[in-house]
């Protein structure tokens, strides 16, 4: 979610972003202790910043971090922030490589199988690629919505982009020419939050939506093979929320095909489970929580990072065991990040800002016209009603 506290997880390294800085580390259990930290309210500014007619600045952006994640090999690192910059890191060793600018603030970003290019999504509709292997090189547009892109994702083998927006589609393109359109996945009925392609199951797509559903699709035809209303989901038990609620995370565990969602407004974690034999989910386990979540991430050996709102425990590790996610409390790696986070909590907790910063700005507002046009209507009735009775009885 722009602008709030979340983790991003490769083979070796961790990343957990807050504000306009970023903490990154290696998880592959080597000797090596050090942490890179990274400031973008350091970093170098626009030349020129967005005039009005007196020559006064339009607006200048904040420098914090709207979108970032690693590349699928986790050599490179890429993020986004609020003053329309592109920044590119490498992380053998962690350098920062590039700054380069934007047309429009993003809203999500991914790499290339290949690691050549980065593609980002914007606010205006548009997605632009940039090279990795020229990293000073200006940005290319691919293709564009008629509405605010809301995520990016790529096939396995990058022949496809898959683009979803706030008017409830899910495009799927041929990443060589853009304008060709291979599909639509259309049943949302609010925005579409998050997309995520199956890596180890490619024909297959995830998709989530303000409308409170999680839906599997087989997207190079556009066909929908589940919807799963995740407000069926919640335990009776509880407090009931009327508050509908969108996803924020989808990720994936290609070990047994395991799926964690998470949700904008609620401290849990939903886990499922892909039959990709019968190519349906299945519902497995549901994780609570005393603390907001903020971010949820798997990583293929280590299991699901969780970051939560805590000081004194702000990261969480959850292993498979008998078939069910569990915590662990004994783990060097685990203690390390929590211990860095612990000292540097004001650039977590700064990057968190209220639920106002979710995505409720985004439901479609609805009008009742027709409660006081009926009014009116009967107001009516009754005056022409009254002066017939008073026509007959002068």
């Amino acid at each position: 979610m722009a602008g709030s506290a979340a983790l991003d997880v490769s083979q070796r390294g961790l990343v957990v972003r807050g504000g306009s800085r970023f903490l990154a580390t290696g998880t592959d259990r080597s000797d090596d202790d050090s942490f890179f930290i990274y400031d973008c309210s350091k970093a170098e500014k626009k030349p020129q910043e967005d005039k009005g007619e007196e020559g006064q600045t339009l607006y200048k952006g904040s420098d914090n971090i709207l979108a970032s994640t690693f590349s699928r090999s986790g050599n490179y690192f890429a993020l986004t922030d609020d003053n329309k910059r592109l920044i590119l890191f490498c992380t053998k060793p962690w350098k920062c490589l590039s700054i380069r600018t934007v047309v429009r603030r993003c809203t999500s970003l991914t790499f290339t199988a290949t690691d050549e290019k980065i593609l980002v999504a914007d606010k205006s509709g548009d997605v632009y690629s940039f090279s990795v292997l020229a990293p000073y090189q200006s940005g290319k547009l691919e293709l564009g919505h008629l509405s605010m892109l809301l995520d990016v994702a790529l096939s396995p083998d990058d022949r496809y982009i898959l683009t979803a927006d706030r008017d409830e589609k899910i495009r799927v393109s041929l990443f060589a020419a853009p304008h060709n359109i291979e599909s639509f996945c259309l049943g949302h009925t609010e925005f579409v939050s998050r997309i995520f392609v199956v890596p180890n199951h490619p024909d297959l797509l995830l998709s989530t939506s303000g409308d409170c559903t999680l839906r599997l699709w087989e997207y190079k035809i556009g066909k929908e093979l589940q919807c799963y209303h995740l407000n069926r989901l919640r335990n009776p038990e509880a407090t009931p929320c009327e508050k509908i609620f969108a996803v924020s995370r989808i990720t994936y565990c290609c070990r047994e095909n395991y799926i964690a969602i998470l949700c904008d407004c609620i401290p849990v974690i939903y886990i499922f489970q892909l039959d990709d034999i019968k190519k349906q989910l299945i519902y497995k386990q549901q994780l609570t929580f005393d603390h907001r979540v903020w971010d949820i991430a798997f990583e293929e050996m280590q299991g699901l990072w969780v970051l939560q709102e805590c000081r004194e425990m702000p990261v969480l590790l959850y292993h498979l065991e008998n078939g069910q996610w569990q915590p662990i409390s004994k783990n060097e790696m685990l203690k390390k990040i929590s211990n860095n986070l612990h000292e540097n909590w004001t650039m977590v907790e700064g990057g968190s800002p209220g639920m106002d910063d979710s995505f409720s700005s985004l439901y479609k507002t609805t009008f009742d016209n027709m409660t006081n046009y009926l009014k009116k209507k009967e107001e009516r009735v009754q005056q022409q009603l009254e002066k017939k009775k008073r026509r007959k009885n002068p």
